[in-house]
């Protein structure tokens, strides 16, 4: 089966260092998933919603990783925005286990934030949710 091809969305101020260890485990010879693109510190130049539009084009899966500033985290707000307008499957996953994580302002009441294991990841990657 072919991997799915993945966008990060995350708090960058804060959460780089969960976005690298995601990336890390698709490098895992049993990963159901690679990982294509995230979100970018760097401004982008022109429209940046658009420029995020056109990298959601290539990819299966977005994976939004909620830590503690994720509710003030605006760049991760529109991103799931622009993933649910063209249609493109996502879920929430808790970037620590040992913090409050907070969804993005733009997620739905009855959107769940996954625990991160192996495991539930695979899982959540395959449609598990």
């Amino acid at each position: 089966m072919p991997k799915k091809r993945i966008f990060v969305s995350f708090d960058y101020d804060h959460d780089l260092l969960a976005k690298n260890l995601l990336v890390g485990q698709s490098l895992h010879e049993d990963s159901p998933f690679e990982f294509t693109d995230s979100s970018v510190k760097d401004h982008l130049t022109g429209n940046w919603k658009d420029k995020v539009r056109q990298r959601m084009d290539r990819i299966d899966v977005v994976i939004v990783l909620c830590g503690e500033h994720t509710h003030q985290a605006t760049g991760v707000a529109i991103e799931l925005d622009i993933a649910r307008e063209k249609r493109i499957p996502y879920f929430l996953l808790a970037a620590y286990s040992d913090v409050t994580c907070t969804k993005p302002t733009s997620a739905a009441v009855t959107d769940a934030v996954y625990r991160w294991t192996w495991d539930n990841l695979k899982a959540l990657i395959e449609g598990a949710r």
